[in-house]
């Protein structure tokens, strides 16, 4: 009791409470999963008072708007690295897919506390669509400059949408052991993954023949 009473009273002192908050968080997710995380549980894992997440959070539900919303800031560095390394628009369209994929595959509890979250209010974070650097935008601009018109309306982001589903859907289903037997045949799991996009049509054939890419 005496000890409680103690924790309780301590003040926290923390260059960047909140940022320490959402990484002790974040750490918790990826090794417990969603159901060990409180407020407390959090407080104790960044090293400070029951009380200090109050100051930031006022409950189990706000901490997690802040960790998913850190995922969707790394998903879309993910996506960005990935488009830097592509040699053309149409390589970046299926290594955009490979990168999200694998950023799913990397980080599954955070991965699904994103769309989790944003299931609870109906749509995802608004400045996942709006933000220009947003990973749903790379995916928008990327087909543009693979020669999608932009002036198209609906279409071009009907087939953003087409896009973004089809690297969920992988997603979901990239572990399952019956495709263990595609993996090997296209030289390992990201090869898979690219592979599988290939068929899906976000990479044209002419142009994932040319650039050298697997088909099989």
């Amino acid at each position: 009791m005496r000890e409680s009473q103690a924790a309780e009273a301590r003040p926290y002192h923390h260059g960047d409470l909140r940022r320490a908050l959402i990484d002790a968080a974040s750490r918790l997710l990826e090794a417990e999963g969603p159901s060990a995380l409180s407020l407390r549980a959090v407080a104790r894992e960044a090293g400070v008072s029951p009380a200090a997440p109050y100051h930031h959070f006022k409950d189990k539900g706000e901490l997690l708007d802040a960790v998913a919303h850190e995922g969707w800031t790394l998903l879309d560095q993910a996506l960005a690295a990935a488009k830097a390394k592509a040699p053309s628009p149409g390589e970046a369209m299926s290594e955009l897919g490979v990168a999200y994929v694998c950023f799913a595959r990397e980080n599954p509890a955070l991965y699904r506390v994103m769309y989790d979250t944003a299931r609870d209010k109906e749509a995802l974070p608004y400045d996942v669509k709006e933000t220009e650097d947003s990973a749903y935008c790379k995916v928008r601009d990327t087909m543009v400059e693979a020669g999608a018109n932009p002036e198209e309306g609906h279409d071009i982001e009907l087939a953003t949408v087409a896009a973004w589903c089809s690297a969920h859907g992988l997603a979901e289903m990239a572990g399952f052991r019956q495709f263990d037997h595609l993996k090997e045949a296209c030289g390992g799991e990201r090869a898979f993954f690219k592979a599988v996009f290939q068929h899906m049509g976000l990479v044209p054939r002419h142009v994932a023949e040319t650039e050298g890419s697997i088909i099989i």
